[in-house]
């Protein structure tokens, strides 16, 4: 992305942390800043149609810990859908390659990125992801495939809805 490198977070740094992102053809990048809110695998029916994928892990942090870092007038660079089941979520993506990068959600004044967008150091591992990594699988009960490892698995929200396992 910017070709800065970011140092793998801390218990001293975690709120100073920066971790970059973007769309496949880096004309949309951003940037979030310290601890995210949630990181989990999520496996809603939502993120499998709109990423055509069984699951992604998506990343949340607070509206005042996200912004646009491409060149201005960001907007130029963005296509915008919401869904209309839920019209507070609004999902960003590149007009140049069609990769949705963010998302926003109005009624939680909250940011919703994916980790696969993450900016990579040389070993092509996620930098900083100690600071991100995942702690849980959401709505897991309408996955696609079953996951073998440690993380809980939850009906909704994690510590918010019935724990499966």
């Amino acid at each position: 992305m910017s070709g800065e490198t970011v140092t793998p977070s801390t218990d001293d740094n975690v709120e100073n942390t920066v971790h970059r992102g973007g769309c496949y053809c880096k004309s949309v990048e951003y940037e979030v800043k310290g601890s995210p809110i949630l990181s989990a695998y999520c496996h809603c029916t939502l993120c499998q149609r709109l990423n055509a994928a069984a699951f992604i892990l998506t990343i949340h942090f607070a509206s005042r810990n996200f912004i646009w870092t491409h060149p201005e007038p960001h907007g130029d660079a963005l296509d915008s859908y919401s869904v209309p089941i839920k019209p507070w979520k609004t999902r960003w993506r590149c007009k140049n390659c069609g990769c949705t990068v963010a998302s926003f959600n109005s009624k939680a004044n909250k940011w919703s990125v994916w980790g696969a967008q993450l900016e990579r150091g040389e070993d092509g591992k996620i930098i900083g992801w100690d600071t991100v990594k995942p702690t849980a699988h959401i709505f897991y009960d309408t996955r696609m495939v079953d996951v073998k490892d440690d993380l809980g698995k939850w009906a909704g929200y994690e510590d918010k809805s019935e724990r499966l396992s």
